[in-house]
């Protein structure tokens, strides 16, 4: 057993792997899917890692690196081991090998997201000096029954949409009532910007509200609307656009902040049902 950086790996062998330690679960990701996860998250295979077996990846870590909450962080973007392997400490052996190159390379912290249902990988994560920041909450909903409830409880359209850029979107965070996580963030917004439709509301020239959506997916990374203007439906219409333009079955909107009771509110009043809860863990390195 040999462990390494995914560095000079080539693409359809990460997705392979990928696909091999993923194959039992619920969810599948094709190779389309899997790339835009990774530009999105802002994988860096050189501070990514894997358990080789004979040359082929048999577990592995897929880092994603930037800076968030000012502070220069890896963010466990897909760790995942081949069935066949599991059982043998992999995973853990993996992230202390991570852990030194990581450090060396200047990152200070280490992030993730783990369902809070999953409680043994809660408490390995406990186990290993990780500790909770926040509480997410997660969404999803058929996207045309979402598009069927939106017709009804729209009112009328109060603003002019139109497209915009994520630099446009800048002075708007103010409009957000909780900091996105990692994988809904700016960086990460910049980052995938081409995969994303990023849509403002503007009355008049004032930009009061906006919409990032990934159309492929039905992800809804940000919605936000001016607080002075809630509750005129401009959540909604935003969101009706983001529905019409969106070719997946669903609509998800992933990583809420729980306790949020403003998008929670707006979220159950279109039939759109929480499927679940995360937790944010960190460790410093």
């Amino acid at each position: 057993m040999e462990f390494n950086t995914l560095d000079g790996i080539g693409f359809d062998e990460l997705a392979e792997a990928f696909a091999r330690a993923f194959a039992d679960y619920d969810t599948q990701w094709d190779k389309e899917e899997l790339r835009r996860m990774l530009q999105r998250r802002g994988f860096d295979p050189a501070l990514s890692f894997g358990a080789f077996d004979e040359g082929r990846i048999v577990a592995f870590t897929f880092n994603g690196i930037g800076r968030y909450d000012g502070c220069a962080t890896a963010y466990d973007t897909g760790t995942g081991t081949c069935a066949e392997w599991r059982g043998r400490g992999l995973a853990g052996r993996i992230f202390e090998y991570a852990a030194t190159h990581l450090k060396a390379a200047g990152i200070e912290r280490y992030l993730l997201e783990v369902l809070q249902h999953n409680a043994p990988a809660v408490a390995v994560y406990r186990n290993a000096g990780f500790e909770t920041r926040r509480a997410f909450s997660y969404f999803r909903a058929d996207r045309d029954r979402v598009v069927g409830r939106l017709a009804t409880a729209r009112k009328p359209a109060v603003c002019g949409l139109r497209s915009v850029s994520p630099g446009e979107l800048a002075a708007a965070a103010e409009f957000r009532d909780f900091e996105p996580s990692w994988q809904n963030g700016s960086a990460s917004v910049e980052r995938a910007a081409g995969d994303l439709v990023l849509t403002g509301a503007y009355d008049g020239s004032r930009l009061v509200g906006y919409c990032i959506a990934e159309p492929a997916s039905g992800d809804i990374a940000q919605i936000a609307v001016a607080p002075d203007r809630r509750r005129e439906g401009i959540g909604s219409q935003l969101l009706a656009q983001a529905a019409a333009t969106t070719t997946a079955p669903v609509i998800k909107i992933i990583n809420t902040e729980v306790g949020c009771q403003s998008i929670e509110g707006f979220l159950a009043a279109l039939g759109i049902e929480e499927q679940g809860r995360q937790f944010e863990m960190a460790k410093a390195l």
